[in-house]
């Protein structure tokens, strides 16, 4: 499987940063906003802050302008003022670069200390721009995994409780995880979308239990009988 996917989607890493402060902010300013919105968001963020200096000096209401249009200005400014203060607080300097020569525990533990890092959000920055074979799990991730029956929730509602991203992430081989992270993310997009799979042309047709071999795509969602 994780060959198909690297054939079709070649490990795209979806315009993430290896600079892992960079990366860090990137991910804030995807939170609950579409793609075309957060890179323009983050394109604008770093337009007003082109050094990480200059940033260590802004206010929250300032750092809140060139977040606008993605939405959650308020909440997402005030955790970037935060995190730039807990981040020289702890290395001396606005800077992750020091999280390089800590353990993959140490990383996870300071990066989830953090406002608004959770540990999907921790792992990203720990795999895009620090090298670690961890496994981000996104909403697409959860929403394959489950589909290929890999895992099951443990939340009633079916949302990834942080045991579950553990979970999930033991299954898969360390090696594997960053090519089936990103690759994920883009079958996810392109045809494992939350509601009405395009299962046609889908490159897991094969494997995907929930389609099957000779199978197009999924059948409407069945009404139960009262």
């Amino acid at each position: 499987m994780c060959d198909i996917l690297r054939a079709r989607y070649r490990d795209w890493d979806h315009h993430n940063r290896s600079n892992p402060l960079d990366e860090l902010l990137f991910i804030l300013c995807s939170t609950r906003t579409q793609e075309n919105g957060y890179r323009g968001t983050y394109s604008a963020l770093k337009q007003e802050f082109p050094t990480f200096g200059s940033l260590a000096e802004a206010p929250a209401r300032y750092i809140a302008k060139p977040l606008e249009p993605g939405g959650l200005q308020r909440q997402k400014s005030k955790a970037i003022r935060e995190i730039c203060d807990q981040i020289t607080a702890r290395f001396g300097r606005l800077s992750l670069a020091p999280l390089r020569e800590s353990s993959d525990a140490e990383c996870e533990a300071f990066l989830t200390s953090l406002p608004l890092v959770g540990k999907k959000v921790a792992r990203c920055v720990m795999m895009y721009s620090l090298g670690r074979e961890v496994f981000p799990v996104d909403t697409h991730c959860w929403r394959i995994a489950r589909r290929l029956g890999w895992i099951r929730p443990t939340q009633k509602d079916g949302h990834c409780a942080d045991r579950d991203m553990d979970r999930l992430q033991d299954k898969i081989p360390p090696a594997m995880r960053f090519s089936l992270h990103v690759n994920f993310v883009s079958l996810g997009r392109e045809h494992c979308i939350g509601q009405g799979p395009r299962c046609d042309g889908c490159p897991l047709d094969t494997v995907c239990p929930k389609i099957g071999v000779g199978t197009a795509r999924y059948g409407p969602p069945r009404r139960r009988k009262r």
